[in-house]
């Protein structure tokens, strides 16, 4: 399957440069997965889709302030991505300069350059960057003087409105560096109300790594390789899933990193054994994979040549999502991070489409 297949334009008329005043408001695209029936509707609206004894699923991810600016001893400035803590003192990052960052260059932050830094190794795309502050750890020094790390669609310097805009209400775990941006569009009342009819409402954690920004480089997206990413399903989560399934409920995943939490359990041993699930995943979806937990995905309007978009297409089939994203752009929906939503049910039928190529 060629790259090219996932190629298309947005106008950047339709770009979300900033998030919708009231999340819920927004708006929300529903496309019946087996017929490819479309309706407008408002994210509010998600009320009249998902049903009692439905189980909803969020990724409970906390975004870190992963951007730090600083200087080379040299004096040229320095942009660091933080990809990974390793340890109190130590992390994995990328890093943005004018010339090529060599090993044991040493990097400064903060007021006055004092919080003090050594690049000690290089394993591609990520450096291994060590900090010499015993005092404060590397959430400290983070929360301190990090940004929030904006997608690179948004051509904009992040501002104090993107400290809550860019987390969901239920964040808790600190870890990613990029929001489950579905996830955005859920206030605390719509949760509340999705409670009260009967809704069952759990969690999970996937921390979203920087690698969610690259594009695919090979022309054929069966030889891209994903990035890794830190997962954690609980056991009680697991056999909740099951037991709704056999009570005949159905499992809605928040965002395409649950998606892919979920699947990544199911494969593994821990999904019969009744234990926790805490591992990296590097789980690639696209078009012609079978999935075997959800089954409703609410997501937003993902990059053309993008994973995300080929998730979709995996969940929704190929040809409906074209298009619904004709008809998305059509009718001047807001595209990406902080733009409008789609609720799409499972296309049993889309691991057996022929796309041609």
């Amino acid at each position: 399957m060629h790259l090219s297949n996932f190629s298309f334009k947005i106008p950047k008329s339709l770009i979300a440069f900033y998030p919708f005043f009231v999340r819920s408001q927004s708006r929300l695209l529903v496309i019946n997965g087996h017929t490819g029936k479309i309706s407008h509707k408002f994210f509010f609206n998600i009320l009249n889709e998902i049903n009692s004894g439905d189980l909803i699923i969020f990724n409970d991810t906390k975004v870190i302030p992963a951007r730090l600016f600083g200087y080379k001893q040299s004096g040229g400035k320095v942009e660091v991505l933080l990809e990974r803590i390793l340890n109190k003192n130590s992390i994995l990052a990328s890093i943005k300069c004018s010339n090529k960052i060599k090993i044991n260059s040493h990097l400064f932050f903060g007021k006055k350059n004092k919080i003090q830094s050594f690049v000690s190794s290089y394993k591609k795309p990520f450096y291994k960057i060590e900090f010499y502050d015993d005092n404060s750890s590397i959430i400290d020094i983070f929360n301190n003087i990090g940004h929030i790390p904006l997608p690179p669609y948004i051509k904009r310097f992040n501002e104090k409105i993107d400290v809550n805009s860019y987390q969901t209400v239920y964040k808790k775990n600190l870890g990613s560096v990029a929001a489950p941006t579905a996830g955005l569009h859920f206030d605390l009342p719509l949760l509340d109300s999705l409670s009260k009819k009967g809704v069952d409402i759990d969690f999970l954690t996937l921390h979203i790594g920087s690698g969610t920004f690259q594009p695919i480089r090979t022309l054929k997206i069966e030889k891209h390789i994903m990035h890794s990413e830190l997962v954690q399903v609980s056991s009680n989560l697991i056999e909740k899933i099951k037991l709704c399934k056999k009570k005949g409920g159905r499992i809605i995943a928040v965002g395409t990193t649950t998606l892919r939490a979920l699947e990544s359990v199911y494969n593994s041993p821990s999904w019969d054994k009744k234990q926790d699930y805490i591992k990296d995943t590097n789980i690639f979806i696209y078009p012609g994979y079978k999935h075997n937990v959800v089954d409703a995905l609410i997501t937003n309007f993902h990059l053309p040549e993008s994973t995300l978009i080929m998730l979709v297409s995996s969940f929704l089939g190929y040809r409906n999502t074209m298009n619904a994203y004709r008809e998305a752009i059509k009718n001047n929906y807001r595209f990406f991070s902080y733009g409008d939503a789609m609720y799409i049910t499972y296309n049993t039928y889309a691991p057996y489409e022929k796309i041609l190529t």
